[in-house]
């Protein structure tokens, strides 16, 4: 009948309208989990962006603080890293600082320690670390003990003149952050053509970690992931 098939009409529309109501909901939650997760991640984006940004302070400090005193060193200008050749500082296959290896030393780790140490570097300092590299010439054993009496005596080198040139607080606080490695013959470095460069090999590198390096790495990846999904998507 006539009524049967409104009646009928009428629980299908309120069916439709119950429906609706629960895809708005839902629709209602994903904007909401889409927001919550847009300000996650703008957080994140802004974290990246100080921790980087400190990064580019610190390394354009040292650049100036070295090209104040006139010193020309092999500064990474992304990085900050320092490399120091090996053969001013030691002889060959000697693990023992030369005078001019000392001088050498006594003009650029002052400076380079100084500017990380300062109080508005500090607090997101977490590491200096000095690495110490061979040649690939020899065996890999000899040269990963030879790298690390290297790294060790740089080292060595630096706590005993930072009386000259840090506080009480900055000596603390120096031994708390030194980490001293040996390489051996990794990473060795090359020429123009990828032949093994020798005498660039032999180095010492001195440089710094901020405390978020890692997780910006990861925060990174988590953002390009997000990038690439949302590329899917649209």
């Amino acid at each position: 009948t006539k009524d049967e098939k409104l009646t009928a009409l009428a629980q299908t529309l309120a069916e439709q309208e119950a429906k609706l109501k629960e895809q708005q909901a839902l629709l209602n939650q994903q904007q909401m989990d889409l927001d919550e997760k847009t300000t996650q991640l703008s957080e994140q984006q802004t974290k990246i962006d100080n921790i980087i940004g400190v990064k580019a302070e610190v390394v354009e400090a040292l650049q100036k603080e070295f090209q104040k005193n006139n010193i020309n060193v092999n500064l990474d200008s992304q990085t900050g890293a320092l490399t120091l050749d090996a053969s001013v500082l030691f002889d060959y296959d000697q693990a023992e600082l030369t005078d001019e290896g000392k001088a050498e030393l006594s003009n650029i780790l002052p400076i380079y320690c100084k500017v990380l140490l300062q109080d508005e570097y500090k607090k997101y300092l977490a590491e200096i670390i000095i690495d110490g590299y061979t040649d690939t010439d020899g065996d890999y054993a000899y040269n990963l003990e030879l790298s690390q009496q290297r790294s060790l005596a740089v080292a060595q080198y630096l706590l005993d003149i930072q009386g000259e040139f840090l506080t009480e607080d900055q000596s603390l606080n120096l031994q708390d952050y030194l980490t001293v490695n040996g390489h051996s013959s990794a990473n060795p470095i090359l020429d123009a053509q990828g032949n093994v460069n020798k005498d660039a090999s032999r180095r010492v590198e001195v440089k710094f970690r901020l405390k978020d390096e890692e997780m910006i790495d990861e925060l990174n990846q988590l953002l390009s992931s997000n990038d690439d999904t949302t590329a899917d998507n649209s």
